[in-house]
């Protein structure tokens, strides 16, 4: 493509290596436990505590016999398995619930749909296909960080988009063209370089439109920072270790911090409601997360150790404590969320 027309944006360089159907990383090698682990591979109490959370925002919908529940980027289902687990416990939720995942990737939706067969679920290629006609529940786990991002450089006082395109040597190598930065977009002028996701504006005019229709809430956790604008975080990982983005196209993940207070913005504007950002560690301690570790710990004391240091490993400011920021994003008549 950059052969053939010219440089590309950061956003659409992310966007292809990530999730071209044929070649891009989510479709040929989804790396949870290679490349990255996430929340829910490091503890089964982090889905636990979202599924009590999705079920008491179930009654706070005031239980609806049927309502969608929906989780975007399952990946291998980890969270939604141990959701579900814990969720059986609230008499009348799972037989409510139809569940549905947002999963664009052949392997993984193979993969889930062997290991949900009971819960039949529906699979969806994009937000905007949520069916709207009963209530709805959704959450997603390190999906707003894949989210493309364009990167803008300040040179002197002006600021221009970052590009990728090829060097004398025909490889991929980053430049600057002439577009400025969009209007809206006020940087702090201490940085360098800035990060904007496109997607958070979709995000927030979607939820809009879909909560427009039908009561519910969305629950998001991601990495990012609580305030301030992201500067240049664009990063990528293969087998464990962080690598030049540029270096190895569709066999590596692409990552970037997420700008809350941006998404946060966005969503007030669209006149949802708005509940955080809050930090992850705030959040779980709040769902209950050291009463769970003891009642594990009690139950099951050969894994006590491997227990403590996965909460330790989610909720220690050092560690993915506050690094990780949750937020809800509601229909505006619902009261505030559990753990905000």
């Amino acid at each position: 493509m950059i052969q053939a027309s010219g440089p590309v944006s950061v956003a659409t360089y992310m966007d292809i290596c990530l999730h071209d159907r044929k070649h891009g990383y989510y479709a040929t090698r989804p790396g949870l436990g290679e490349d990255f682990i996430t929340a829910p591979e490091t503890s089964q109490i982090f889905g636990e505590l979202i599924g009590l959370w999705l079920a008491n925002e179930w009654h706070a919908l005031d239980k609806p016999d049927r309502f969608n529940l929906i989780e975007i980027g399952p990946g291998r289902g980890t969270l939604m398995a141990d959701a579900w687990r814990a969720a059986r416990s609230v008499p009348g939720f799972t037989g409510a619930a139809r569940l549905h995942f947002i999963e664009p990737s052949p392997v993984l939706r193979t993969h889930l749909a062997d290991r949900f067969t009971d819960q039949a679920p529906i699979f969806l290629d994009q937000f905007e296909g949520i069916p709207r006609e009963t209530p709805i529940l959704l959450v997603a786990n390190e999906w707003l960080d894949c989210l493309p991002v364009q990167q803008y450089a300040r040179v002197g006082d002006a600021w221009h988009e970052r590009v990728i395109g090829l060097d004398e040597a025909g490889e991929l190598a980053l430049g600057l063209n002439s577009d400025a930065l969009p209007p809206e977009i006020n940087p702090d002028q201490s940085l360098d370089a800035i990060e904007i996701q496109p997607g958070l504006k979709t995000l927030a005019d979607g939820c809009a439109d879909l909560f427009s229709d039908t009561p519910g809430r969305a629950l998001l956790i991601d990495y990012g920072p609580a305030e301030g604008t992201p500067g240049d975080t664009l990063r990528s990982y293969k087998a464990g270790l962080q690598i030049d983005p540029l270096a190895a196209p569709g066999e590596s993940d692409l990552t970037c911090d997420v700008d809350f207070a941006r998404l946060k913005r966005l969503c007030q504007q669209a006149n949802l409601s708005v509940s955080g950002p809050a930090s992850q560690s705030a959040l779980l301690l709040r769902l209950g997360a050291e009463a769970r570790l003891n009642q594990l710990a009690k139950t099951h004391p050969e894994t006590a150790q491997e227990l403590y240091e996965g909460i330790r490993k989610l909720t220690d400011p050092a560690e993915m404590g506050e690094r990780f920021q949750a937020i809800c994003i509601s229909h505006s008549a619902l009261a505030p969320p559990a753990g905000f």
